[in-house]
């Protein structure tokens, strides 16, 4: 394979300078599976298909003749143009999409693309912050100007290095505005970019960059680079590979700094990147998304600038934001459609200022970093949250009987208080002005927290208990849900919110719970702006997640409670299917038993296609620098097992000596949560506890944390088949 620099692609995109004709939009009907369903009309005199880029099938017929007329460089008079596209989804990469465009309201908003956003940002807003991050321990500053015209030069040295239209930048490496800046810097020069999640092995890594035909990769140091030279050969549309921390540790043709690819394209004229923009459409693709390949290969999520700026746009009017006043810390893996939809292109829709955490974050130096920047609105996946609550529990323990019960006694008032907030009651309990001068400014100075308006967590299932337990100390932490394939978000819980629901369907789109059955529970159908374009180069998979009309099929369990609140309560993908015929899912049953032993860190209940129920347990330990488990147990096991006289510190004391006291706890802990089982199909009859925790490096866990249900299951099938068989001996 040659990854010698290739030479900039020509472009026959040229303005003609025009920008007084903006195409008109109409609402119209088409029939769509027998239901009406309002698109834009392209007027015949509009722009149509960019250059470069066939028709529908290959079929060109009906095209303007005229030159593609310019989006105007200027945010003052935006006009807009789609592509011609008769379908509403597609798996190429350059087919465009039919819009799910609304006839009035939320939903029929001009579309743009991510240049027209941006643009107009910089425009209003281009001296305020855009990107902090630390420079020899000193906070250095991107203004919105600044950013904008550090991704326009990004984009010419795509160009010169031979980007072509519609391929892939990958994108693996920890958030720093140099990711930013490279994700906007390939969409502005018309490739497709691509994050990498940074946990990925050399193969995972290979498959994505050849899935979406990279002709450029960006790695963060010399780790990440070291995977990408493994596997460079089998990259047969590979032309450069840019480092963007520390020195390059070999010279050779295809490999840049990131100084030396920030001056490659210096020679670009910018009329050349101009065309390239302008004749970007807002129903055409822009970014993949890849899912986390728990269930097999991952899939490459397209979504559209309409999908982006759209979906941003929604979500920043629901946080109801104040320009230029909202902070963010960036500290999530931006290959994850959540952190890339908030830190990059929510953040961009109100000119946020988002600051860069230490790559370190989630092993302990997270809290440092919210401690200094104090930002008005967080994001945290539940492992985060319940590794706050943990460390809080911990200190906690440590603390005097009289500031013990002055806590809980604190704690009792917030939760008190919230819940009453949470009804719409707002009613003040005596004692509250005390606990919030006592305890919970304190709690949320210690935390980062105290100029914080709106906490979330989405990505996965959490607690009651550890939103009660946030509840209690008056933050109110708020559940999102949504998936990749609605560019993020869904559904919201921020001016109303309820424990347990993930919120209200966001303006402008819709919820269709199918098949429900008696307690009215179905599947959970999306429709809206933000549903997806398809899956890269996989058309059987984009069938099965759209159905003949366009409603994106989620996979997970729901209903909807009076008042319009939606509640998850299962997957079906995650359903266990006894060998009774019963359905069961999972994390209800897992959830309880972690809350009822308070030492297990991780529980997965197994049972599908056999006689009765088992789980896998792991216990709290303590994790290194590197997020391994170590065999030391956390402080929280600690205190537990001090309880009950046990004065084992190590998880290999307590597996391999069976510690009594502790496998009775957990036994009995198990037999209060079968009391309270539907049935006797859901009664969990065997456990075993694991030598050493889940994690993301151990492969039990994704890059969210979410767990790997299939994997596992594989990882630990021996110990499954032992449960398994000791019963039937004893049958």
């Amino acid at each position: 394979m040659s990854l010698k620099e290739s030479p900039a692609v020509s472009r026959d995109a040229a303005a003609d300078g025009n920008t007084d004709s903006v195409c008109s939009q109409e609402e119209t009907t088409e029939l769509n599976g027998g239901k009406a369903d309002p698109v834009l009309k392209i007027s015949p005199d509009c722009p149509t298909k960019p250059p470069g880029c066939p028709g529908l099938n290959g079929d060109t017929e009906g095209r303007s003749a005229e030159e593609p007329r310019a989006v105007p460089l200027s945010a003052a008079n935006l006009a807009t143009t789609l592509a011609p596209a008769e379908q509403l989804w597609c798996s190429s990469r350059d087919q465009a999409v039919r819009l799910r465009m609304e006839g009035s309201g939320p939903g029929s908003e001009t579309p743009v693309t991510v240049h027209q956003m941006f643009l107009e940002t910089v425009e209003r807003h281009g001296d305020h912050a855009a990107l902090m991050s630390k420079k020899d321990g000193q906070w250095a500053t991107l203004t919105w100007r600044q950013y904008y015209e550090e991704c326009r030069a990004a984009a010419k040295s795509f160009l010169k290095l031979g980007l072509e239209r519609f391929h892939g930048v990958g994108i693996l490496g920890f958030n720093s505005p140099e990711w930013f800046i490279a994700d906007v810097g390939c969409v502005l020069a018309g490739g497709l970019a691509a994050g990498i999640y940074t946990t990925n092995s050399p193969e995972a890594c290979q498959y994505v960059a050849a899935n979406c035909e990279a002709n450029v990769l960006i790695v963060e140091n010399q780790k990440q680079l070291d995977k990408i030279l493994k596997v460079k050969d089998q990259l047969p549309h590979l032309k450069a590979i840019v480092q963007y921390k520390g020195e390059l540790q070999q010279k050779t043709p295809f490999l840049y700094t990131w100084g030396e690819f920030m001056q490659l394209g210096e020679d670009v004229p910018n009329e050349q990147l101009d065309a390239v923009i302008d004749s970007q459409r807002a129903n055409e693709c822009c970014t993949l998304i890849y899912t986390s390949g728990t269930t097999g290969n991952p899939k490459g999520v397209m979504l559209s600038h309409d999908n982006i700026t759209w979906t941003a746009r929604t979500a920043s009017v629901a946080l109801n934001p104040n320009s230029k006043q909202e902070v963010i810390v960036s500290y999530l893996p931006l290959s994850h459609v959540a952190a890339q939809m908030i830190d990059i292109w929510v953040c961009m829709s109100f000119a946020g200022t988002t600051y860069f955490a230490e790559p370190d974050a989630l092993k302990g130096s997270l809290v440092n970093t919210l401690k200094e920047v104090r930002p008005t609105g967080f994001l945290g996946v539940p492992r985060v949250w319940e590794k706050m609550q943990e460390k809080m529990k911990a200190v906690g323990a440590k603390g005097s009987p009289l500031k013990k019960r002055l806590a809980d006694w604190a704690k009792s008032i917030g939760l008190q208080y919230n819940y009453s907030a949470m009804k719409g009651e707002n009613v003040v309990p005596w004692g509250f002005m005390l606990s919030n001068s006592l305890v919970f400014k304190r709690v949320r100075a210690a935390l980062g927290f105290d100029r914080c308006r709106i906490c979330c967590t989405g990505a996965a299932p959490i607690t009651k208990e550890t939103l009660e337990y946030f509840l209690s100390l008056n933050i109110p932490v708020r559940e999102l849900y949504g998936m990749s394939e609605s560019s993020g978000p869904h559904t919201l819980s921020i001016a109303e919110y309820r424990i347990g629901s993930c919120g209200k369907v966001m303006p402008g789109c819709k919820t269709k719970l199918q098949d429900p059955d008696a307690d009215g529970n179905g599947e959970i159908c999306f429709w809206g702006r933000h549903v997806f374009m398809g899956y890269l180069n996989m058309p059987d998979k984009t069938a099965e997640a759209l159905d003949e009309d366009g409603w994106l099929q989620s996979g997970d369990l729901g209903k909807h409670d009076e008042d319009d609140f939606l509640y998850i309560t299962g997957r079906i993908k995650e359903l266990i299917i006894t060998a009774g015929g019963e359905n069961i899912p999972p994390v209800p049953i897992e959830e309880a038993v972690k809350i009822e032993v308070p030492i297990i860190s991780n529980a997965m209940l197994i049972g599908d296609k056999l006689k009765f129920l088992s789980m896998l347990l792991t216990l709290k330990c303590v994790m290194d620098d590197n997020g391994e488990p170590t065999d030391d147990l956390s402080p929280e096991a600690l205190d537990f097992c001090r309880q009950l006289g046990v004065k084992a510190t190590k998880v290999s004391e307590i597996v391999g000596d069976k510690e009594a006291a502790v496998y009775k706890a957990i036994q009995e802990g198990m037999e209060r949560v079968n009391v309270r089982s539907t049935s006797n199909a859901q009664k969990v009859q065997k456990w075993v506890i694991l030598e050493r925790d889940f994690s993301v490096t151990g492969g039990e866990l994704g890059p969210t944390l979410k767990l790997r249900r299939p994997i596992v299951v594989k990882m630990y099938q021996d110990k499954i088949n032992k449960m398994y068989a000791v019963a039937a001996e004893k049958q």
